[in-house]
Parts: structure tokens; sequence; C-alpha cells
């Protein structure tokens, strides 16, 4: 299996490298999802390929994080940087992104980000028919789980085996950019999770341990893994070197040391819950002054680890030696090829074997000798040691020469659609007992698991589906006899908010409506999911107005104008007690922050629970033209509440009460 480490900079690159990493992955630009780490400059990325090429490493090129319209021509020019480097795959999130991959540099391999959150094998054969080679699976999968999605797809299946958890499954976490204005999906996470937010008197309730699955690779294998990615591009070199050398030696049979390990970086301890399925209390840890000292006297220890070239790369080499001519040295990798000539040899009591033992001495440079042919005449030898060190450097040379990818087309820049037209309004209800009287002409979406019969006789073309935001593999037949079943029945539309859940449905022959949970941020993005069978799209919460007005394409687009937001999705739920459920938890709890704000989390079915804002958002009493329909989202709320923000909105009022405008008219980092 290959293992893949993080590369945050030139030191940390060089760490992974020489400590046995089979493939780095490292940002380049603003387009990476840790915009704070160190990262490479678009013209060191030649530099950096070449490096890990000259010693059979593979470089992965992240650019996984949402795409705005304006930032589309700056993207373009990394782009050419990234075909002119040569790396090996380019790792993308957003589907617009990927479009100008595929149309610009079509023979790159293109690999799905975690942060588009495939989790199921539905997910997984829907990257696949996008034009990727390999998806990133989420985080929160078990070993059980892994096993089914490689059975039932042929896309290479990579997974994180240590570093951080997120409490947020990836991609669908917006609590940074609500409360802080740093987006995590444009790789400025501040990292609020981390802070003290309260359950109950547990403290620290969103802050899990990270992970490591390095007991498990072998498990991994068998499953249906072909990567094991190590999480840590803002981590320091040592870290990197010590992730790396413990999972090289876990696959060698050897003994990680894990304690190490522990205490270049952790949270209190390490976890496997999620691969393991125990999702209990003792995942939960959090970043300690003592765990932070420990590191900081383990560090110096750890730098020998990559303190010198590893000797790893085989080469044959074949040595003449005759009198009268030049000796000389072949060494090949396979491929590449690299003839030196030394002095007219000269009379000495050697021979062959002393020969073999002087090419075989490749310490400091990243070959070991796989064999050796010589051709020596009796009674002679040469200065082998320059010999070698001049073909190993010739070698080194041409195998790090970059072999770029072939651009071809002219940017087509985004067309802006402008329109002045008033959006139609929809509502989404969480329960059937939340809808009031006097529900006008108004599409409603509700969740799949709360229509019936009743519901769909009465509402037709109106009622929308709402399918689960998480669809474990375990539970995708079970929903597919659901939706038939439902269809059997007379619905027709539903709303899907992930790539495998838009899969299923159009293969169910289903109309399609995209939720906010597809992170829809662009005119490409738009024109992809169209192309995917979508009839129209919420766009993301964390666009401004502006650029969702001003968006192109021809597929209607919406926005979710009042409701409390969800901000984490979570499969480990931050309220469960150390038996599992809160007694008489009813699905529904509080978290407080630091300063005493309450934050709703509520459970979806025991397989996902949801973390609400503290306030709602509400733009009812704003100019909302230019948008085609507005959705009011609600969750919490009784009928009551449900029926006066629907007056509220409908006449345009102001809300009467605590709220927020989210995104829509800020600047998001």
């Amino acid at each position: 299996m290959e293992i893949l480490a993080p590369a945050g900079g030139w030191e940390q690159l060089i760490a992974a490298v020489r400590s046995g990493a089979d493939a780095v992955y490292l940002g380049a630009g603003a387009f990476n999802a840790r915009r704070n780490a160190q990262n490479f400059a678009a013209e060191d990325l030649s530099a950096a390929a070449a490096y890990c090429r000259g010693r059979g490493v593979r470089v992965y090129v992240t650019i996984n994080t949402l795409l705005k319209d304006s930032e589309t021509e700056e993207l373009y020019g990394l782009m050419r940087s990234v075909a002119q480097s040569g790396a090996d795959a380019v790792i993308i999130q957003d589907l617009g992104v990927m479009a100008l991959f595929r149309e610009h540099l079509p023979d790159m391999p293109r690999h799905a980000s975690t942060q588009m959150t495939v989790h199921n094998a539905e997910g997984a054969k829907a990257a696949r028919e996008l034009g990727f080679s390999r998806v990133v699976l989420a985080r929160e999968l078990t070993l059980r789980e892994i096993r089914t999605i490689a059975e039932k797809t042929d896309i290479e299946l990579e997974c994180f085996v240590h570093g951080a958890l997120c409490m947020s499954v990836s991609g669908q976490c917006g609590l940074s950019s609500m409360l802080g204005g740093r987006s995590g999906n444009r790789g400025l996470c501040a990292q609020p999770c981390r802070l003290d937010f309260r359950a109950g008197g547990r403290p620290y309730a969103l802050s899990l341990k990270d992970m490591s699955y390095i007991g498990h690779l072998r498990e991994l294998e068998t499953a249906g893994v072909v990567s094991l990615k190590i999480e840590g591009r803002m981590k320091r070199p040592e870290y990197v070197a010590a992730a790396t050398d413990a999972c090289v030696r876990a696959l060698r049979g050897e003994k990680p040391d894990m304690d190490r390990l522990g205490r270049i970086f952790s949270r209190g301890g390490f976890t496997d819950g999620y691969l393991t399925g125990k999702r209990g209390l003792d995942m939960f840890g959090r970043r300690t002054e003592e765990n932070a000292a420990e590191s900081m006297e383990e560090i110096a220890g750890v730098r020998e680890l990559y303190r010198r070239e590893l000797s790893r790369a085989p080469v044959d080499m074949e040595l003449t030696i005759k009198p009268g001519e030049p000796a000389r040295l072949t060494v090949t990798d396979g491929k590449e090829a690299a003839i030196v000539w030394g002095d007219l040899p000269e009379r000495a009591e050697r021979n062959e074997i002393r020969a073999e033992d002087s090419l075989r001495r490749t310490g400091g440079t990243p070959f070991v000798l796989r064999s050796c042919r010589t051709d020596i005449e009796n009674g002679y030898t040469s200065k082998l040691n320059p010999l070698r060190r001049q073909a190993l450097e010739k070698l080194l040379e041409l195998r790090s020469k970059v072999k770029p990818w072939s651009f071809i087309g002219d940017l087509e820049k985004p067309e802006a659609r402008y329109s002045e037209r008033e959006p139609e309004l929809r509502l989404r209800f969480a329960k059937k007992e939340q809808m009031f009287e006097g529900i006008g002409e108004e599409t409603i979406y509700v969740p799949v698991g709360e229509i019936d019969a009743e519901l769909i006789g009465g509402w037709g073309d109106k009622l929308v589906g709402e399918l689960p935001r998480l669809v474990y593999p375990l539970g995708e037949a079970k929903l597919e006899k659901l939706l038939s079943g439902l269809k059997e029945k007379g619905l027709s539309r539903v709303c899907a908010g992930n790539i495998g859940t838009v899969r299923l449905a159009r293969r169910l022959g289903f109309r399609v409506s995209g939720g906010f949970d597809l992170n829809i941020m662009n005119t490409k993005a738009l024109k992809v999911y169209e192309g995917m069978g979508l009839e129209d799209a919420l766009l993301s919460y964390e666009i401004s107005f502006k650029d969702a007005r001003g968006l192109g394409g021809s597929l209607p687009r919406g926005l979710i104008t009042y409701g409390y937001l969800p901000l984490m999705l979570c499969r480990n739920c931050p309220l469960k007690s150390k038996g599992g459920c809160r007694p008489g938890c009813g699905g529904s709890g509080q978290l407080l922050d630091r300063r005493g704000k309450s934050f709703t989390v509520l459970c979806r079915d025991g397989e996902y629970s949801e973390i609400l804002n503290s306030a709602p958002l509400y733009i009812g009493d704003r100019d909302l033209r230019g948008i085609e329909f507005a959705l009011l989202y609600f969750t919490k709320e009784s009928a009551a509440d449900c029926l006066r923000a629907y007056r509220l909105h409908k006449n345009g009022q102001a809300y009467d009460g605590a709220r927020t405008t989210g995104l829509y008219y800020r600047r998001l980092l």
C-alpha cells in the first residue's frame, strides 16, 4: 500500500521523503484546505515535484477548496503551474474545479477530496462517473463499511490512518465560517470546535482525540484500501517523520514506536473508535500543556529520522575495467540509465569482489544496489568512489526531470446572469407536526422518513422528499427500499445533498433538487450538477448574496433565507453519556459555548447528529430579487413559530428577535 504523507512546506517534504513516504500531498496557492500552512508557491511546484520524482515519490497537489467565480482566472494560472510541474495527481473538492481540470488537463489523474463527503458506494460510483480515479473516504467509516464500498466499486480508495479528527464530517462544517467568517471549505478553519463547548457538565465536548489506525494497516489493505493517508499539513517536520516512520515499520511487520508518536503530538492519546465502530466518550480529548511540553522534549531525537537521504530506489550497476580504456560504470533503475567514464585503470592487487563492495556504498543517496555485473581485467583497478558518486548523481538528475502534462484550451470566463424576478417561496419542515394551516402554493420539503401516502396525496408535485444527509453503506439498501416504496405511492421529487444520494435518486427515476450541502458556489459547479440531472439547487450558505445572484448557467438556484443553520454534522454525538445516548435524550439537547450561547443538537434516527446555530438566519426583509427560490428551513420550531416566520418573510417584515444574516452580506475569507 501507498504511504501518503503531508508536506506543508519544504522541511516537511524532505522529512516525509526521507522517512519512507511513497507519496506526498501538498498545497499551492490559495485554493487548498490548509491555506495557513507554509505551502508552496506556484513557481516552486516543479522543484518539489522534481525532488520527489528523483527519489521515486509521487506528488499530489491539493486544490480542495470551494471556488468563487471571481477567482476562476487565478485558478487557471495555478492550473498551468500544476501542469508544468508534472505532479502525479490533483485532489479536488469543488465540482466546478473538477470540470476545469477535466477540460484543460484531461490526462492528469483527479482524486476526490474527503471534503466531498464520499461515505458510501453510491458516492464512490458517482465520483468514478465524474472522472475521478481515486476517492478519499470520509474519516467516520468503520472497517466493515470501507470493505463494503470496495466490494461494490472499482475506484481507488484512500483512507486517513493518522492525525487530527474533526468533530464534523469533512465538507459539512460551517462552525468556523458562521462564528468567525473563516471557512474550513475555503481553507481557513479557525478550529472553534477545540474551544470549551460544554455538554451538561462535560467540557470540550467538540474536541476529539487524534485518530490512529497504524495497528490496523493490514486490515485496511484486506478491506481494499490502496493509500494510507497521514493528516498534518500544519504540523512540524518531526511529526511528519515520526508518523511516516511508524506506518513504514507497521507495514514491515515491525513494532512502531507509538509512544514516541504520541509524545510528538497527541490530544490525550489516540483513538480508533470510528474504524472499530466504538464511538464512545473515550474518543474525546484535547491538547494539554503537558502534551505540548512532551513534544518539545521529543523533537530533537526525531530529527535523526530524516537527517540523511533514504537509500531505497533499487539500481543495477555494470562496471567495466580494462587496460588502456577508461573505466566505465553504467547505473540504471530500469527506465533511466547513467553512464560515466573514469580514469585509465591502474595495476593493483584488487579483485572483483572488492570492487562490488565499493559500488554497494550508496549511503547518502536515494539509491540501493540491486545487482552488479563486473568485467574487470585481473590485476587492474580504478578509482571507484568518485565514479560511483558521479553515476548516481547523473541518474538522480535524469530521474528528476519534470514531465509536464498537456494543457489545452483557453479560459472561458463564467458568464453572469442577473435577474430582477422575485424568488418563489419554499418551505422545509423537519416534522409533519410543524406544518401549519394557511400554507399557500409553496413547494414543501419533508424528510423521506416522515412522508406517507396521505402527504403525497395532499401535495402531489409540490412535495419534495428530503434524503438523509448521511447514508452509511449498510443503510443504502434500506434507503433504496424506502424510496422505491414512496415512488410507488406517487412521490416524484426528492432533494439530495450528496453526490451519492443524487446518483441513487436519479437511478430510481426521481426528479432531483440539490441541497445546500452540495456546497455549490460557482457557475461551473452548477453546470456539472445540471449534467448530473438536477432540476434546481440550493447554493452553499457560505456564498455572498451578490455572488449568488450573479452566477451564470440555466439551472435555477435558491438560498436558505430563514432557519437555524446546521453548522456541524457529527457521527459521534457530542451529547452522549458514558453508556451511550443520554437517558431521556428524546433526540435533542443543548451545547453551551464559553460565552453561554446555546446550540441545539438534533439526533437524526441514531445515525448522526446536527448542531444548529444559536440564532436563526433571516433575510426576509432584504431585497431577494435575483435568485429563483428562497427556502424557509424549519428544524426545531413549533408550528406556531413556523407560521410566524412564514408570515414575516412573506410580507418582507423584519424579524422580531435575535437573528443573523449569515455570510450573505459579509466578506468570507
